[in-house]
């Protein structure tokens, strides 16, 4: 069975409550869920998994995490390879307030991770959603699960709940 590792990000707990949910869901054990802030130590921890879920809240311009910099600059700068890995990102945003930058650290994390060679999945069709731009769209899709916990809450829990049931669907 394929060794799964949750990666993420979070400043108010709405990135949180995925990697929770995909936590359970994969019934992972607490040292295969890398809170980027207090657990993540090299690009080497990547290694030991053969499926990510990558996560970040956006900030300001359609940023990462702050957490994050680091990281994907070592992963640009050192050629770092995901070829092998299947890769999901999920991340909370702010449709209204921010929604010319909707999610879009998923955007980024995808351009990253691909040009990395990794397989990305969990791609979510955006229609539902309402924002201006972001640069996790990809053509009629989001680039993985976009979450906005402020503005659309009641929607928050079915779309966890379905996009797990997509990427259980991608992995078998």
């Amino acid at each position: 069975m394929a060794k799964v590792g949750i990666f993420y990000a979070s400043a108010g707990g709405n990135t949180t409550l995925v990697a929770e949910a995909l936590k359970e869901a994969y019934e992972l054990e607490d040292d295969d869920c890398i809170l980027m802030e207090d657990d993540f130590d090299s690009v080497e921890q990547f290694e030991n998994y053969d499926v990510l879920f990558v996560g970040s809240s956006t900030w300001g311009q359609g940023d990462v995490h702050f957490s994050w910099v680091d990281p994907l600059f070592e992963i640009t700068s050192d050629n770092i390879s995901f070829a092998g890995k299947k890769v999901a990102f999920f991340g909370a945003g702010d449709s209204k307030t921010h929604g010319e930058h909707f999610c879009s650290a998923l955007g980024k994390f995808n351009q990253i991770f691909t040009k990395a060679g990794a397989n990305v999945i969990g791609f979510v069709d955006k229609e539902g959603y309402n924002y201006t731009a972001s640069l996790a769209e990809s053509g009629d899709k989001l680039c993985g699960l976009a979450i906005d916990n402020i503005n659309e809450k009641s929607k928050t829990s079915e779309r966890i709940e379905n996009w797990i049931e997509q990427l259980q669907s991608e992995l078998a």
